[in-house]
């Protein structure tokens, strides 16, 4: 048995003093699993919480649909320079933007106009052959009016023709052949019976007859645009002028389904001649 040294506690004392400190140290990890077992259930609780908040947090935030994931409904909704400048602010090239919007532009324009066809194909509706025989003449002339006249504006430019000019002109062409087929598809809307097309018949000729013009000649918009047609042909050397004016005119003599967007295809052909610089005759087609 240890005896107790002079000047030191007993030894009992120190016995004592030591089970104390052990069971102190027991006693803190005791406590610690106690206080662990007792938050658990509040964290489990406070989780789904807080989750269902960023859910909610993340479902309020609108998401931006950059244009080039935009669905074809979205993209035709706007007007194409709209996109089209949308495509340019996010390229590093403003060339390459152009092109890059333009086909996709033009690419939904197409795919709406063949589901178009092919709506009005399955009902029986659609043009018959003889029609589509028209449209294919009108079209096969209006292409080759199109060339003339882009190689016309790169001469008189002395400079190579821009590539964003032709996807241009192929997008605007686009809307003759929607137009061809979206006029079956207002026949289908509109079903007049015979007593109502003579009533309704009469009273429009009567009213074009006897009602005085409410725009002046100068400022009608065909005549507007005929005036500017002529003012560029022109412009042109004769021999040039005269195969462009021959090209123009098949347009319409190859096939009279062109004489319904007349308006329309002087608006085109003047985009196709007008010089760049200067300041568009027309907006848009769409």
């Amino acid at each position: 048995m240890e005896r107790d040294k002079p000047g030191q506690p007993p030894w009992s004392c120190r016995r004592n003093v030591t089970k104390q400190m052990i069971l102190t140290r027991l006693r803190l990890p005791i406590f610690a699993i106690i206080a662990l077992c007792a938050a658990l259930p509040v964290l489990a609780q406070s989780q789904p919480q807080t989750q269902g908040q960023m859910q909610k947090k993340s479902s309020a935030q609108p998401v931006y649909d950059g244009p080039l994931e935009l669905s074809c409904a979205k993209i035709l909704a706007m007007p194409s320079s709209n996109f089209i400048a949308q495509v340019v602010a996010i390229h590093d090239s403003n060339v390459d933007g152009q092109l890059r919007g333009i086909r996709q532009y033009g690419a939904c324009y197409d795919g709406r106009t063949d589901r178009l066809a092919v709506s009005l194909g399955k009902q029986g509706k659609g043009p018959l052959m003889g029609a589509r025989g028209n449209f294919r003449d009108f079209e096969s002339a209006l292409k080759d009016f199109t060339t003339k006249a882009l190689e016309e504006a790169q001469q008189s430019s002395k400079a190579p023709l821009a590539p964003v000019m032709i996807e241009y002109a192929a997008l605007y062409e686009k809307q003759f052949r929607y137009a061809f087929y979206q006029s079956y598809f207002q026949k289908l809307q509109k079903h007049p019976s015979s007593e109502t097309t003579e009533k309704t018949g009469g009273s429009a000729g009567a009213s074009s007859t006897n009602a005085q013009p409410s725009a002046k000649p100068e400022t009608d918009p065909m005549t507007l645009a005929k005036n500017h047609f002529g003012e560029l042909l022109a412009a042109m050397p004769e021999d040039k002028r005269h195969e462009i004016h021959a090209a123009f005119g098949q347009i319409f003599e190859r096939s009279s389904i062109g004489e319904q967007w007349k308006l329309e295809i002087y608006r085109y052909a003047i985009f196709l001649l007008e010089p760049s610089t200067d300041k568009p005759f027309s907006p848009p087609p769409f």
